[in-house]
């Protein structure tokens, strides 16, 4: 029991250094940044390397900031790793890439206790889940044992090995990828899973004039060679503080459960929204107005997110196959969102904004915001 307990002494120490006691600005260099101008900084240069929409860059950027985990459902070879990777670079954090394969076990997943003769004593091998973001390709490929070890991992931000109860660092974001055209030998994600993801998107096809210039790019292989780092994780930790303490009225609070419980009582869905996804709508329309440079949420943020949301949690009364239609559910939230009416935005607000305008959100963002 001692070696065990010095064990996981050393253990814990090592593992704070990795990921508690980072330099403020994990040696990059990097110049001190204004916590208000950190997502948008991301947005711009993840959008100056990735060729995909600035639609869902921003859309990521938002459930990072939100401390949510993101599913990807699309075709193979748009962009969804090159995306993960490259928000990892900017926020100088680590990246693990999982590929799920039917024979994956858990503890390939959360580590492994392997005994050291030579020390006498069990070494613990971190899994890949350790990590600031974590790439889980094709989840939908590995066994049900094995999607489940993520939960614990998604939800608690700890994991579970022998007994030991080792915790994650803090942002943490996985995300997972979905192919939607090849659906023989996989299995599909249980809603208990599905609920676990804050939101759920797809990337697309890039337009005719990006998919030309990631041909013509000086780094066409490799898109992210000069990314760099625009905050640390430490950062990044103080901005999600930041996020919670946006302001949400009563209007806005009672907008968001009528919402949820519009969908429970749909005569095409089975089964509704559960709370946690009111939680969730709540934390990316927070996470939203920071990034638009407020300190307040209103309807329209709302509205402009309960389908990435929402849509994913649904179980329609008429499903074709297995797992429902992304765009069946997500006309059930589009109808949903007509027929519960929005608060007044006056009212909604509650209170002026308190940011500096310098804050305010750069005017081609502002754009991209009014035109989705």
């Amino acid at each position: 029991m001692m070696g065990e307990q010095h064990h996981e002494d050393r253990y814990q120490r090592e593992y704070r250094d990795a990921y508690d006691d980072r330099e403020p600005h994990d040696g990059h260099g990097m110049p001190p940044s204004d916590p208000v101008e950190i997502p948008q900084r991301i947005i711009d240069a993840l959008a100056g390397v990735l060729s995909c929409s600035r639609e869902v860059i921003e859309l990521t950027v938002t459930v990072l900031c939100a401390g949510g985990h993101l599913l990807l459902e699309d075709v193979p070879g748009v962009g969804k790793t090159t995306l993960a990777r490259a928000l990892g670079q900017c926020v100088g954090g680590t990246v693990h890439r999982i590929q799920f394969t039917p024979d994956m076990m858990p503890s390939d997943l959360t580590g492994v206790n392997v005994y050291d003769q030579r020390a006498q004593r069990f070494e613990f091998h971190p899994g890949p889940l350790f990590a600031d973001i974590v790439i889980a390709d094709e989840v939908n490929r590995a066994n049900p044992k094995t999607q489940s070890a993520m939960l614990e991992a998604m939800a608690e931000r700890q994991i579970s090995v022998d007994g030991v109860t080792r915790r994650l660092p803090e942002p943490y974001l996985v995300l997972a990828t979905q192919n939607p055209i090849e659906l023989e030998g996989t299995y599909p994600l249980p809603e208990a899973q599905l609920d676990r993801f804050m939101a759920r998107t797809s990337i697309g096809y890039p337009t005719h004039d990006a998919e030309h210039a990631m041909l013509l790019g000086t780094h066409a292989g490799e898109p992210l060679t000069d990314l760099r780092p625009v905050c640390s994780t430490l950062e990044l930790a103080d901005v999600l503080s930041r996020v919670r303490s946006v302001h949400v009225s009563e209007p806005v609070a009672d907008y968001i459960v009528s919402i949820v419980r519009a969908t429970r009582e749909h005569p095409d869905v089975r089964f509704g929204a559960s709370p946690r996804a009111g939680l969730n709508l709540l934390a990316m329309a927070r996470a939203r107005a920071y990034i638009d440079g407020r300190d307040f949420v209103t309807p329209n943020d709302v509205k402009t997110l309960a389908v990435v949301v929402l849509a994913h949690r649904l179980v329609p009364r008429s499903m074709t196959g297995s797992v429902a239609s992304s765009d069946q559910c997500a006309r059930i939230v589009t109808s949903v969102l007509d027929s519960v009416p929005a608060p007044d935005a006056g009212r909604s607000a509650g209170r002026q904004s308190a940011r500096s305008p310098r804050s305010a959100r750069p005017a081609h963002s502002a754009r991209s915001a009014r035109s989705r």
